[in-house]
């Protein structure tokens, strides 16, 4: 809003200044004009009218000093208002700029938190959850070989364990029959 009115303001004295430059242009042409009237009635012998356009010239020649002081304030102005709209539209590219930084910090801050977040949920709940899934998994399948084993194995595992208490039943039975023996044949 403040540059628009600066360019606003610059563009009305810049105006401003053309119109005193036209001006300016106008009287010295008048000057001009009234000198050459002046020569003009010298050389006729018409001193009264020589002095007439000789006064005209003379307030023509103020007008132009005037219009030329003018002319020098314009030019100082407008040449205060370009500065300032420079140093003006260079703060604003320079906020732009560090509005843009900003900007792009913030979303890279945001991407770095997200990105830490869903690592911390990952390490925690996601593997612990993922890990006690996977455990639950082998102990199913576990029991499951064991379920498909159960009719099987049991049977070859007894005849083995009825074999090794046969075998068991019958050394003790060999041992006590000796221990009888020694005994009576000792008595």
């Amino acid at each position: 809003d403040t540059l628009v009115e600066l360019k606003a303001s610059c563009a009305g004295v810049m105006a401003n200044h053309r119109k005193i430059q036209r001006q300016l242009e106008a009287v010295q042409s008048r000057a001009e004009y009234w000198s050459k009237n002046a020569e003009l009635a010298v050389r006729k012998s018409r001193d009264d009218l020589a002095r007439g356009a000789l006064a005209e010239k003379r307030r023509c020649a103020g007008k132009i000093e005037s219009l030329e002081e003018e002319l020098g304030e314009f030019n100082n102005l407008i040449e205060q208002y370009q500065k300032d709209i420079q140093q003006l539209e260079d703060r604003l590219h320079s906020t732009r700029e560090k509005q843009r930084m900003l900007v792009q910090r913030h979303i890279r801050a945001r991407r770095k938190k997200r990105a830490r977040e869903e690592i911390r949920r990952s390490d925690g709940f996601e593997a612990i959850a993922k890990f006690e899934q996977l455990e639950n998994r082998i102990e199913r399948m576990e029991a499951e070989a064991d379920l498909v084993n159960l009719g099987h194995k049991p049977v070859l595992n007894e005849e083995f364990d009825n074999l090794s208490l046969t075998e068991a039943i019958e050394e003790e039975l060999e041992n006590l029959k000796s221990t009888l023996e020694k005994k009576t044949g000792s008595a």
